[in-house]
């Protein structure tokens, strides 16, 4: 089974299947679609199916989509459910990032 649904006014997909919830980020995401955000990654660790989250198509992440992004790690671990980076975010991604001093910050990516 899969069930997609797309954050309003955001960039962000959520795919779901019987053993995968892919979280698929798009173009500019940040403080303005924090909560619609925060919602598909709470729905998809609540779910307890492994949660993929796929940057190819991002083009810009904000502090707030950082922070989601590793409040999500943390709270997937503490609920034993598997999360992951699906690729290596792009460059422009890597850059920002490191303009914003969070060069430190830790992407788990699957190689599956």
């Amino acid at each position: 089974m899969r069930i997609a649904r797309k954050g309003q006014g955001m960039g962000v997909t959520l795919e779901q299947s019987e053993t995968l919830n892919l979280l698929r980020l798009e173009g500019a995401v940040g403080i303005g679609c924090a909560a619609e955000f925060k919602g598909l990654l709470e729905q998809a660790i609540g779910s307890g199916r492994e949660v993929r989250v796929s940057l190819e198509g991002a083009t810009d992440l904000d502090v707030t989509a950082v922070q989601l992004l590793w409040a999500a790690e943390r709270k997937a671990k503490g609920a034993g459910v598997g999360y992951s980076i699906a690729s290596a975010p792009p460059e422009q991604v890597l850059a920002a990032l490191s303009e914003a001093g969070l060069q430190q910050f830790v992407f788990p990516v699957s190689v599956q």
